[in-house]
C-alpha cells in the first residue's frame, strides 16, 4: 500500500465505486502480511516511501515468487536486490514484466512511476571494477523516483578526469561515491564541493584491502566534512539516503 493507492482507494468509496466490506479486505493485511517464511512489511511505502525490497539471497525461488507475487499485489512494485543471474531467469520466466538489471543484480516492476524527486543524485564511482555496486545504487535510485547522473572511472590514480566534472558534481543535491582499494576518492571529492557525499567503500582491491576494511576504514577517518559512509558494497543503503537528501 502507498499513498497513491489509498487515496484511489479512498476516492473510491467517496463516489460509492467500493463497498465498505470490500475495502475491509483490502485492508486487513496492513501493516504486514505474514506468508509463513516471512511478514512482508506492507506499510512501508505509506510509511517512508520506498516499499520493502526484497534481499535474494538464502530465498528459494518459491520463496521470491511469493514476495514478489504479495508485493506487486499490495503497491503495484516490487525490487528484489543480490540475485543471482539464474535465480533472476527463473523468475523472470513466473513475471515477465520484471526488469533484470544484470550488472546491479536487481529485480524491479513499477506499475506507476513515481513523481520524480527535483533535481539530481551525482554517482561516481572511483574505477570500473566498482561498477556492480554503483550500478545497485543507480537502479535504487531510479526506482525510488530519484534522477541520476553517473560519472564512472574518476579514481584518484588519475584524479585529472575528476576535474572537468566538478561543475555537475556542485550542482547535484547529493553525491554517492563509490570506491575501493584505498577509499580516497571519497576525501577528495568532499573537500572540493558543498554537497553532502555518502561514501561506499567495495571490497575491491588486493590483499591489503581486506575485502572492503582499508576503504571503509579510510573513509570512516576522511578529514573532509559533509562525508557519511555506509557498510561495504552497500550500494543500495546509499541510494536510499541520497533519495531521502
Amino acid at each position: 500500500m502507498n499513498e497513491k493507492r489509498l487515496r484511489e482507494l479512498l476516492e473510491e468509496i467517496k463516489a460509492g465505486g467500493r463497498g465498505i466490506d470490500e475495502t475491509v479486505e483490502i485492508l486487513r493485511n496492513l501493516p504486514f502480511e505474514d506468508l509463513g517464511f516471512a511478514r512482508l512489511d506492507t506499510h512501508r511505502e505509506l510509511r517512508t516511501g520506498a516499499p520493502e525490497v526484497i534481499f535474494a539471497p538464502g530465498k528459494t525461488v518459491e520463496q521470491l515468487t511469493g514476495l514478489i507475487e504479495r508485493s506487486l499485489s499490495h503497491s503495484g512494485s516490487v525490487m528484489v536486490s543480490r540475485i543471482e543471474a539464474e535465480t533472476a531467469c527463473a523468475l523472470g520466466r513466473k513475471f515477465p514484466d520484471l526488469v533484470h538489471a544484470a550488472d546491479a543484480r536487481t529485480l524491479s516492476y513499477r506499475e506507476k512511476k513515481p513523481d520524480p524527486k527535483p533535481g539530481f543524485v551525482a554517482l561516481v564511482s572511483a574505477g570500473t571494477a566498482d561498477l556492480p555496486v554503483a550500478q545497485e545504487a543507480a537502479v535504487t535510485l531510479e526506482f525510488l523516483g530519484s534522477r541520476v547522473e553517473r560519472i564512472w572511472d574518476v579514481g584518484v590514480a588519475g584524479l585529472h578526469r575528476l576535474a572537468p566534472c566538478l561543475e555537475r558534481l556542485q550542482q547535484s543535491r547529493s553525491v554517492i561515491v563509490v570506491a575501493g582499494m584505498e577509499g580516497a576518492l571519497a576525501s577528495v571529492v568532499g573537500g572540493l564541493i558543498g554537497r553532502p557525499v555518502i561514501a561506499v567503500p567495495t571490497s575491491v582491491g588486493y590483499g591489503a584491502n581486506f575485502h572492503g576494511l582499508s576503504a571503509l576504514l579510510g573513509m570512516l577517518n576522511s578529514c573532509s566534512p559533509g562525508v557519511a559512509v555506509v557498510n561495504i558494497d552497500n550500494g543500495f543503503g546509499a541510494a536510499c539516503f541520497a533519495h531521502l537528501i
